[in-house]
C-alpha cells in the first residue's frame, strides 16, 4: 500500500465526504420511530419531580460544609445503619419487625 503526499487536498476532501456519508447513514438508521414510547420508572419519576422542584436548604448545605471544613461534623453511624437496613427491607418488600 502506498501513501501519497499529505498535501493532496483532493484525497483529504474525498475522505471527508466519504466519512460524512457514513455518519449520515448511521444517524438516519438510529432515529427512533415516531410511535416509540418511553416510560420512566417510579424512582426516575420521583427524581425528576425533585429536580423540577428546585427547593433545597442552601443554608443547611453551608452549615454542613462549614462543619466538615472545621472538623466538627459528627457522623451518626447508628442512624445511618438503621436507615440502610430500613431501605434494604423496603426494597425487598419486607416490613421491619
Amino acid at each position: 500500500m502506498k501513501i501519497g503526499p499529505l498535501d493532496s487536498k483532493a484525497a483529504i476532501n474525498s475522505a471527508n465526504a466519504e466519512r460524512k456519508s457514513v455518519v449520515g447513514a448511521n444517524a438516519q438508521a438510529a432515529r427512533p420511530e415516531p410511535s416509540a414510547k418511553v416510560e420512566l420508572s417510579p424512582a426516575a419519576s420521583l427524581i425528576a419531580k425533585a429536580e423540577a422542584d428546585g427547593s433545597f436548604d442552601a443554608q443547611k448545605v453551608d452549615r454542613l460544609a462549614a462543619a466538615i471544613r472545621n472538623g466538627s461534623f459528627q457522623v451518626d453511624a447508628d442512624a445511618i445503619a438503621d436507615k440502610l437496613i430500613a431501605q434494604a427491607q423496603e426494597m425487598l418488600g419486607r416490613t421491619p419487625q
